[in-house]
């Protein structure tokens, strides 16, 4: 901590955006980075608070007060050397992650934190720019050989340090490109998918090997990885989704969230859509039901396609404006989320539930609803009903149901590999050792805990890495995190 008394005399700022009447009429970027001085300053709010409760609210375990002082210090390689030391790839998590390191900040006390997601991806961006970020390719080969199914954050993350642990890593995706979710389920304008196809060109430099469009399980039996490779990571994902079983569900014009959000960003990275697959917005009246990132992701989409209206709809009650800082600090709080595809048009409306679709030849035109109310039973837990004579309609020509995911497909690898599942149907693993029931097949990310956030699977690939090679060599080097989360 270079400044004592930083916290005290510098206010906080954050990384800026385009105007919401520019920014909507392009799916690029559109954040607008501090100055290299205004970096400096914000890093010199860091405070000497002892007990860095940061560390507690960042999966990857970042050690943020030290590059928060290389930052003010203008020590920026060392930032980045300090930065990549827990955390593979903080471009993406600079960019998506929701930063519950900040809501963890001693600042936040008084709803200042230290701005962390704004320096860390500086931090990153400057490494790139001034070309300190390169290879890191191992001296020696193990001979040893790993298949990782899966090209999102825990994939990825797992053969990196794989690859760096000098084993051969061959990375396994079903899509035509590499990313997983990163590039199919994060729209562009979050995430330019440039940065996913750089980090691709280090790991290749290191030694992975990326295999599109390899569905395994479909076009190639789950069986034969464990008998080429020496070790398996399964890092699929939670990718079924949840539906909402309602009278007129089959009707066109609903769809998951996701096939409208991964049709979007082919779309832009130059795939061919056939027409009669479109799913488009423009022109429409959309609704989105799910209130979460995903819901979010889909009002931004639609309103860039031309969506004549957006309304998203959230069965949870209101959250309240400010959280209660002496009950949640320092964890995540429950208060109301804006985020920018919110600001730039939708109608937001909480405490409803659908009751039907409605449709004219077989298309979509009205929703069924009614409002809920919240209250807790003798046990504690939050029960809900409807409220009497609350029934409304919502005219609607595409509904895009954004309600998350319940466990990963079963049918095909899952099940040809006969790995036990949890009492939630995820891929049963401890946390900390990744191994499932069969041998030499591990697993991590959303497909073992569910699905979470961006930095979780980057925390899960690394880990379940040190888990492969110790499990490969009887000893690793590849550096870990105390697993007792």
């Amino acid at each position: 901590m270079g400044k004592p008394t930083g916290f005290l005399e510098i206010a906080r700022r954050v990384r800026g955006y385009e105007p919401t009447s520019d920014r909507i009429q392009h799916f690029s970027e559109f954040m607008i980075p501090l100055e290299q001085h205004e970096l400096n300053e914000q890093g010199a709010r860091c405070m000497d608070c002892g007990i860095p409760f940061c560390h507690n609210g960042c999966p990857v375990n970042n050690i943020i007060p030290d590059w928060n002082d290389l930052a003010y210090k203008n020590r920026w390689r060392e930032a980045v050397d300090v930065l990549h030391s827990t955390n593979n790839f903080p471009e993406f998590t600079g960019r998506i992650c929701p930063a519950p390191c900040e809501a963890a900040c001693t600042l936040n006390l008084d709803d200042t934190p230290v701005s962390i997601k704004t320096i860390e991806c500086a931090i990153v961006d400057k490494g790139w720019e001034e070309g300190w970020i390169k290879p890191r390719i191992p001296r020696h080969r193990t001979g040893k050989a790993v298949a990782v199914v899966g090209s999102g954050p825990a994939g990825l993350a797992a053969a990196q340090q794989l690859a760096r642990a000098g084993h051969r890593v061959d990375v396994y995706e079903k899509n035509s490109r590499i990313g997983g979710l990163l590039r199919y389920g994060i729209p562009d304008f979050k995430l330019d998918k440039r940065l996913i196809d750089r980090r691709m060109g280090q790991m290749q430099a290191e030694g992975a090997r990326f295999l599109p469009g390899i569905h395994i399980g479909v076009n190639l039996p789950a069986k034969q990885l464990t008998e080429d490779y020496d070790a398996v990571v399964l890092a699929g994902g939670s990718e079924e989704p949840r539906d909402l079983p309602v009278p007129g569900r089959d009707l066109r014009g609903v769809h998951f969230a996701m096939e409208f959000l991964m049709q979007q960003n082919r779309r832009l990275a130059g795939d061919h859509i056939p027409k009669e697959e479109a799913i488009l917005a423009n022109g429409k009246r959309v609704v989105v039901i799910g209130g979460g990132d995903t819901g979010s992701d889909c009002v931004g989409t639609s309103v860039r396609q031309g969506a004549r209206w957006v309304t998203q709809l959230e069965i949870m009650p209101r959250p309240p404006e400010k959280e209660q800082k002496p009950v949640t600090w320092p964890n995540w709080p429950y208060k109301l989320d804006t985020s920018t595809s919110h600001e730039e048009g939708c109608r937001r409306e909480w405490s409803v539930a659908t009751k039907s679709f409605e449709g004219e030849n077989g298309q979509l035109t009205t929703l069924g609803c009614v409002r809920i109310e919240w209250s807790k039973d003798e046990n504690g837990r939050m029960t809900m009903h409807e409220v009497e004579d609350s029934d409304f309609r919502i005219q609607a020509d595409l509904v895009l149901l954004g309600m998350g995911f319940i466990h990963p497909v079963r049918e095909g690898m899952l099940k040809h590999l006969g790995v036990e599942l949890d009492p939630r149907h995820n891929v049963q693993a401890e946390f900390g050792k990744y191994a499932t029931s069969v041998d030499k097949v591990f697993t991590a990310g959303d497909m073992r805990r569910g699905q979470s956030l961006v930095v979780w699977a980057i925390r899960e690939g690394r880990g379940c890495a040190r888990a492969v090679d110790e499990y490969l060599m009887g000893k690793t080097d590849l550096p870990g995190y105390p697993e007792t989360a």
